[in-house]
């Protein structure tokens, strides 16, 4: 009986020891499932702080001068054989001379006597080498006073004041002085502060700072109509491109978003506090004519047909291909070796070289290529190179566009070009302090972008536009002579 009860109690002490291992195992599968989960986030987290912290300007839209020191350098460009400097047939780009009636004064210069043997010399040269000097002479600011007399009526006795004519600014500056501080800090990129030195030191004007924070108001109010008329053209345009880049506005200095979009002629601007697809619509009005953008996901809304994915900015992707590694690196450089011939390709027609009928035939199996290089990126292995890749063939039509339509570019760097005014006053003023700043910000950077892109005077239409608010007459337009 004793032997059976030992028996008993070692074989409960044995089931319930084999039911305590069976619970501690079930706990370590557990926390070894929990622990490879974590491990496999980890290592994902890793990667992607090891693909931010590799990223630069070759890789990435980041623009170089954030590139750290470690960057390496672009691989060196191979040589031409040509030396720096003009080549042979460009035009050259000379300062013509002014007509004679422009010509405040004119003095002869002639030689006394013979520079071979010293003989005495007289007469004149029919066609003597015309040398002009120009200078800027010492400018004084023309001050007209109106004196206001408050006259008393003889029969009531009440007191009448004259008012100011039509036209005269109630202020203290006159129109041109007006648009050239505005212009000081809106278009030539000074601090409202060395705006109000330039005036003093230029035109002898003393303007406090407030006087130039006025002016930007008034010349905003005077340019919102031609503005609004330019945002309405670009709408219209059958070719069109569109960014947007950060920015600043207020007090704490929130981030906002600068767009732009351009054509041909007339670049227009707007400061909004989103990024989203409301923006893009307002800036670019219905899906009309050909896009050219990134693939920032604010565009999908317009058609695949009529959109043109920027291929600089592939190529940046494609290097980040490489730089991954492995599998990833094989299909990036493969990338970039279509991406070379692309391109090499496009600018035989741009300089008229190859026609845009052999172009198209030449792409057909280049673009074979390039979906299947991107089907193979969308399952190398290497996930943020399998989302761009599924990405890009979801858009792949996109990618063609410039091909079949005349008039398109490859690449959106015009409108990078366009915005990067926008880029520097941020970086030099540090954004706008209200919604009235951001205002006059958007409207100065549309009207100095499409006047410089015009070849007109900047200044003369400034100055008319603040004439014509003062006149209550109608601002000049910012649209090209060609579509009034």
């Amino acid at each position: 009986m004793r032997k059976r009860l030992a028996k008993k109690r070692v074989l409960t002490t044995a089931l319930e020891e084999l039911e305590r291992l069976h619970r501690e195992n079930a706990q370590l599968r557990r926390e070894n499932a929990q622990l490879r989960r974590e491990n496999a986030e980890l290592r994902a987290r890793l990667l992607e702080l090891e693909r931010r912290l590799s990223q630069n300007s070759r890789n990435s839209s980041k623009p170089p001068s954030s590139d750290p020191p470690s960057t390496p350098p672009p691989p060196p460009k191979p040589p031409t054989g040509r030396h720096p400097g003009a080549q042979p047939g460009h035009t050259g780009h000379q300062r013509p001379l002014a007509p004679p009636e422009e010509v405040d004064a004119t003095i002869p210069v002639k030689p006394d006597k013979c520079g071979g043997c010293g003989a005495a010399l007289s007469g004149d040269d029919p066609n003597p080498r015309r040398h002009q000097v120009a200078e800027i002479p010492k400018t004084k600011p023309k001050i007209t006073e109106w004196q206001l007399h408050t006259l008393t009526c003889g029969r009531c006795r009440r007191q009448t004041t004259a008012a100011l004519p039509p036209g005269v600014p109630a202020g203290a500056f006159g129109p041109r002085a007006v648009a050239i501080a505005s212009l000081l800090t809106g278009f030539y990129r000074m601090g409202r502060r060395m705006a109000s030195a330039a005036m003093f030191d230029l035109f002898g004007m003393p303007m406090c700072v407030g006087s130039v924070s006025a002016s930007e108001q008034q010349t905003s109010a005077a340019v919102a109509t031609p503005v609004a008329e330019a945002q309405d053209f670009v709408k219209r345009q059958n070719v069109k491109g569109g960014d947007e880049t950060s920015w600043f506005e207020g007090a704490k200095r929130g981030k906002v978003w600068l767009w732009a979009a351009f054509t041909q002629w007339v670049a227009v601007f707007l400061i909004r506090p989103s990024r989203g697809t409301d923006v893009a619509k307002e800036l670019l009005g219905k899906a009309f004519g050909v896009l050219i953008t990134d693939r920032w996901c604010a565009y999908l809304w317009w058609p695949l047909r009529w959109r043109q994915l920027c291929w600089a900015h592939l190529k940046r992707h494609f290097q980040a291909f490489v730089d991954a590694g492995g599998k990833s690196a094989r299909v990036g450089a493969a990338l970039l070796e279509e991406t070379t011939l692309l391109f090499e390709w496009w600018h035989r027609v741009r300089d008229g070289t190859l026609a845009r009928s052999t172009f198209r035939r030449y792409v057909i199996p280049l673009r074979r290529r390039v979906g299947a290089l991107l089907r193979k990126g969308a399952v190398c292995g290497y996930r943020p190179t399998e989302a761009t890749c599924r990405e890009l063939l979801k858009l792949e039509p996109a990618l063609w566009t410039f091909v079949r339509v005349e008039g398109v570019e490859p690449t959106n760097n015009c409108t990078e070009r366009i915005i990067r005014p926008g880029v520097m006053w941020r970086k030099l003023c540090f954004g706008t302090h209200s919604k009235a700043g951001s205002r006059f910000a958007e409207r100065m950077l549309t009207v100095t972008c499409t006047l410089r892109r015009q070849g007109r005077n900047v200044v003369d239409y400034v100055t008319s536009a603040v004439e014509a608010r003062l006149q209550g007459t109608a601002p000049p337009s910012l649209l090209p002579l060609v579509s009034r």
